[in-house]
């Protein structure tokens, strides 16, 4: 399936990381000229701060001067830069999300993926939201962490196909006061900001406000976003940090537009034929870190409460009904770190309480077959609350084999229980308990019940040093996601009881890490099985079942080229294949060894960065999608596109930057998203050409962008 265009795409990109090679190879180079390795620090894998060189995985982290030069409007834009990792873009802020994995859609789709905001899950494991990265303030982010595959030991439910940590800024390190305006095409306005403390009062108020006309008709959007951060030191060993966040979104939603090709049009991509559509959301977030560290022991202990409530009209199914949803949690998650410089161990316990609600209601009468009239009737469909518990004790080790060897393994056992309460008639019968014609109505309401599911999951891994800055490293993991509330209990076609097993995964990844003064590279090879993926089986049932396959390989080089030119390869290459053969509600065939929809092969991008001196740069990005499969059976193909994307700083004065952005410079006709579903070809159009211009103002002088 892969056309010429992008095997010459893949050519360019080998031969750019060719070129490169011989500069960052030879470690002995380095050390021979007095360079020392850049000791970069993440956080995600160990709850704490860890050298990069000693996380024994895969692992991207984008700081705060990438976010800010990239300064995305939506997240896609940011995390093309990140490899093996595609959020496809929807209307407005919407998203579908890849890594290591096809665009997940339809059921079971929800809940592949763990977004954290300072370590800390967003939403409870049993309440997913296929857009819930619009609920993140990544904008203003401090530092962006993504691990690809799943999580280890100290990350449970939903860390599937990979994990998403959004760090707010390190209020030691306070990027200083700031406020920036920002104005482009269609009618955008962005306003952010940020209030910063001093050292002996450390505070951080950041907030953003955008406000776009849209592309298409009727599919502008309103988005808030808010933080606040606090620090004390209680005394030399403890620490107390305490954060809110708060977002609020309202959008008219554009939908699908239909026919093959319909993409390139230029006035189908601009119309809407669901005017009527939106989506409305919010979301608050408060918590603290408290940390205790004396010689040989870190304790972590992470208290927190979240909130969400969203209102959105589903456009995209006959009678188009209005969703209803929300959710109030708490929890807190607790490490203990100890041990000795060649023995470190992990253990502690997350425990996480919920109280989640869904309401489906259609307000008037659907329009169609006799079939649809009949089985979608107006009134309300889903009344329910469900409660939820986890609790997951973990433990984790590294041990020091050698100076260059660490082995490390870990487990974490987690339990999950659902109290679910229908609030409506059950059964599926209309919301008055008359029965609807064609066997029944549509819509399925279990009696009141509970659900409960233990998961284990395990990993060992060993990491190889030959060189200070160089770390070999091999994975054996197990990710998995219990089931999410609204598999189980928002059902259809007459069934009583989703009888459903957790979703797992088992990866093997081999990597190489080499890192110096100037270079950095990282490769990945990955190999995974996930099983018990949830379907729609011939009868629109709900069932575990699905199977399936993705093996690939990563890489990533980042490096100074010549003394002003930086650049950045990004790139992947995978397989995505059905194991199973499964014939599903609508008659689509799943067939073993056929490939994933919308799983294309290759994702790239090169990025070159020319930075002659402190106060003007220009970064050139060419970025790369390639051909995927629209449906099960692979009848029906998107040839894939390639764009280009410019930005460029100006430092105006020592207070004041200018930073202009167009995107898609060449104006390319795509897709950001392609499908094809009820014998028609579906289609996300993507944006057209589009220049905006921010103005930034720092009051006592600014950092670099």
């Amino acid at each position: 399936m892969i056309d010429t265009r992008h095997t010459r795409t893949m050519a360019i990109l080998l031969f750019a990381a060719a070129l490169s090679c011989p500069v960052v190879a030879p470690a002995a180079t380095a050390a021979s000229s007095g360079d020392t390795p850049i000791e970069e620090v993440v956080v995600t894998s160990q709850r704490r701060a860890q050298p990069l060189a000693d996380h024994a995985g895969n692992i991207t982290a984008m700081d705060r001067d990438d976010i800010l030069a990239v300064g995305h409007q939506h997240i896609h834009e940011l995390t093309t830069r990140v490899p093996g990792v595609w959020l496809s873009r929807g209307s407005g802020q919407e998203h579908l999300t890849a890594i290591r994995s096809p665009v997940l859609t339809g059921a079971g789709s929800c809940g592949g993926f763990l977004f954290l905001e300072d370590g800390i899950p967003i939403r409870p494991s049993g309440f997913c939201n296929v857009n819930q990265m619009f609920e993140l303030n990544t904008e203003q982010a401090g530092r962006i962490e993504v691990i690809r595959g799943p999580g280890n030991a100290l990350y449970g439910s939903n860390a599937l196909h990979g994990i998403v940590n959004v760090l707010t800024p390190d209020l030691a390190e306070s990027p200083g006061s700031n406020l920036s305006l920002e104005v482009g095409a269609n009618e955008f306005w962005r306003l952010r900001g940020e209030l910063a403390g001093t050292s002996a009062r450390p505070l951080r108020v950041a907030f953003v406000y955008a406000d776009d006309g849209g592309f298409r008709d009727a599919s502008g959007y309103r988005q808030g976003k808010l933080n606040l951060k606090n620090r004390w030191s209680l005394d030399s060993e403890t620490d107390l940090t305490a954060a809110f966040s708060a977002t609020g979104l309202r959008q008219e939603t554009a939908g699908f537009i239909f026919g093959q090709d319909a993409y390139k049009d230029p006035d189908l991509s601009r119309g809407n034929v669901n005017p009527e559509a939106f989506r409305n959301g919010s979301s608050q977030r408060l918590y603290a870190i408290w940390t205790r560290s004396t010689e040989n022991l870190r304790i972590d202990v992470r208290p927190y409460m979240r909130h969400s409530d969203m209102r959105f009209l589903q456009h995209f199914l006959p009678g188009q009904p209005l969703e209803e949803n929300g959710h109030i949690s708490a929890g807190v998650m607790t490490a203990f770190a100890f041990g000795g410089t060649d023995r470190r161990f992990i253990a502690g316990a997350d425990i996480e309480w919920s109280d989640i609600f869904l309401k489906e209601t259609q307000s008037g009468p659907t329009t169609g077959s006799a079939f649809l009239v009949e089985t979608r009737p107006e009134g309300k469909h889903y009344d329910f609350r469900v409660s939820g518990l986890a609790l997951a004790p973990f433990a984790q080790a590294d041990i020091d084999i050698s100076d260059a060897l660490t082995l490390s393994a870990g487990v974490r056992l987690e339990q999950t229980r659902y109290s679910y309460d229908n609030r409506m008639l059950s059964g599926n019968t209309r919301d008055d308990g008359s029965a609807c014609g064609f066997g029944g109505c549509l819509y399925s309401r279990p009696e009141s019940r509970t659900d409960s599911f233990f998961n284990i999951a395990p990993k060992l891994g060993i990491s190889y040093r030959p060189r200070p800055n160089t770390t070999a490293f091999a994975n054996i993991a197990r990710g998995f996601r219990a089931p999410q509330a609204t598999e189980l209990y928002r059902l259809q076609s007459g069934q009583q009881v989703a009888d459903l097993d957790s979703e797992t995964i088992d990866s093997l990844e081999l990597g190489l890490r080499h890192r110096d003064q100037d270079w950095s590279v990282e490769t990945s090879l990955f190999t995974m099985q996930k099983r018990d993926s949830v379907i729609r089986d011939a009868e629109g049932f709900n069932v575990s079942g699905g199977r399936s396959r993705h093996r690939g390989v990563e890489f990533s080089i980042d490096g100074q080229l010549l003394a002003f030119i930086k650049i950045d390869i990004d790139a992947s290459y995978a397989r995505h294949t059905y194991d199973f053969n499964a014939v599903t509600a609508r008659g689509e065939e799943f067939v073993d060894g056929n490939e994933i929809d919308t799983a294309p092969r290759f994702l790239g991008s090169i990025e070159l960065i020319l930075e002659p001196g402190d106060r003007w740069n220009l970064a050139l990005q060419w970025l790369s999608i390639g051909d995927y499969y629209l449906d099960a059976e692979n009848r029906f193909e998107y040839p894939g596109h390639d764009l280009v994307n410019l930005r460029t700083r100006f430092k105006i004065a020592p207070r004041f930057g200018i930073t202009a952005r167009l995107n898609n410079a060449l104006d390319t006709a795509y897709a950001d998203r392609a499908d094809y579903a009820f014998g028609q070809y579906r289609y996300f159009p993507g944006r057209g050409r589009e220049f905006f211009v921010e103005l930034q103002f720092n009051p006592y002088g600014s950092r670099r962008r």
